[in-house]
C-alpha cells in the first residue's frame, strides 16, 4: 500500500478517499471522471467519494456542467488533521490516566518486577512524566542511553524540584561515562556522592522505583540480561525512602559548608 494512503487512512479517511486525495495532489483540478480515471476509484463510487472529501475540507467544488473538484494543499489540510489528532490524543491521556491512577490506588499490593533494560528506562522516564513536585535520584550507574534519555525528559520538566546523588563516574562498552558533568552540563541539579552499584528514583514521596544489576567481574560494566526494576507505589515506603534521601543531602550540603 502508498505510503500516504496508509498515513491518510491511519487520520480517517477510508480507502477510497485517501486514494482520491492523492489523486487530486497530483492533477490539483478535476472532473469526477478524470479522478475515476486516475485513481481506479469505480465511477459508481467517486461521486460519493468527493462528496466526503468535501464534507471532511479536504477538497471544494466548483459549481459547472461537470462539476469540478480543486484539491486543498496537503499542508494546510494535513496540519490541520494533526492539531486536531494531537488535542483529541492529549484529551485521551488526561482521561485514561485519571482512570489509571484511580485503579492504582486500589490495588492490594502495588509493586511490581520490570525486566529489560527498555522497559526499566521506559518506567523511569513514565515516573518523571507523572510526577507533580518533585523527582530525587540516586545513580550509581547508567545502562547504554539511559543518561540521554534521563537528561531530555529532566530538562522538560522546569516545573519540579530535582535532586539527584551519583557517583562520579562509570562504565559503558568500556568507555568511562562522567555522571556529574553529564547532568551538570545540561543544568540538572546533581551532586557527587558515594552511591553503591544501585540507582533509585522517588516521585512526589507518593512512587518510586529501585533498579539493581549484576556486574563484570571487575566491577565496571553492567551485565544487561540480569537488570531488575522493583516499582513501588506504597506511598508509606516511598515517603520513608524520600526522608532518607533528603537526610543524605542534607548531610552533604552541611559537609561542603564546613569545608
Amino acid at each position: 500500500m502508498d505510503e500516504n494512503i496508509s498515513t491518510l487512512k491511519g487520520i480517517g479517511l477510508t480507502m477510497y478517499e485517501a486514494q482520491a486525495y492523492v489523486t487530486l495532489t497530483s492533477l490539483i483540478s478535476a472532473t469526477a471522471d478524470e479522478v475515476s480515471q486516475n485513481s481506479g476509484i469505480p465511477r459508481s463510487k467517486i461521486y460519493d467519494v468527493l462528496k466526503k472529501l468535501n464534507e471532511k475540507h479536504f477538497l471544494e467544488i466548483e459549481e459547472g456542467r461537470p462539476l469540478t473538484y480543486n484539491v486543498k494543499s496537503p499542508v494546510e489540510v494535513l496540519t490541520r488533521e494533526k492539531e486536531q489528532l494531537n488535542s483529541k490524543i492529549d484529551d485521551t491521556i488526561t482521561r485514561l490516566t485519571y482512570v489509571y491512577e484511580n485503579g492504582m490506588s486500589q490495588v492490594q499490593a502495588p509493586i511490581w518486577r520490570i525486566y529489560g533494560i527498555e522497559k526499566i528506562i521506559a518506567q523511569e522516564l513514565e515516573i518523571i512524566k507523572r510526577a507533580k513536585n518533585s523527582i530525587n535520584m540516586r545513580i550509581g550507574f547508567l545502562f547504554e542511553n539511559e543518561g540521554e534519555q534521563l537528561v531530555k525528559a529532566l530538562k522538560n520538566r522546569n516545573d519540579l524540584k530535582i535532586n539527584i546523588l551519583a557517583s562520579p563516574t562509570c562504565y559503558i562498552n568500556n568507555e568511562e561515562i562522567n555522571i556529574i558533568k553529564l547532568f551538570k552540563e545540561n543544568d540538572i541539579n546533581i551532586q557527587k556522592a558515594d552511591i553503591p552499584f544501585v540507582k533509585l528514583i522517588i516521585s512526589d514521596s507518593r512512587e518510586m522505583m529501585h533498579t539493581y544489576t549484576k556486574f563484570s567481574e571487575d566491577k565496571r560494566e553492567v551485565i544487561p540480561e540480569t537488570a531488575i526494576g522493583i516499582w513501588n507505589k506504597y506511598e508509606d515506603i516511598a515517603r520513608n525512602y524520600d526522608e532518607r534521601f533528603m537526610n543524605q543531602l542534607k548531610k552533604l550540603k552541611n559537609k561542603k559548608k564546613k569545608k
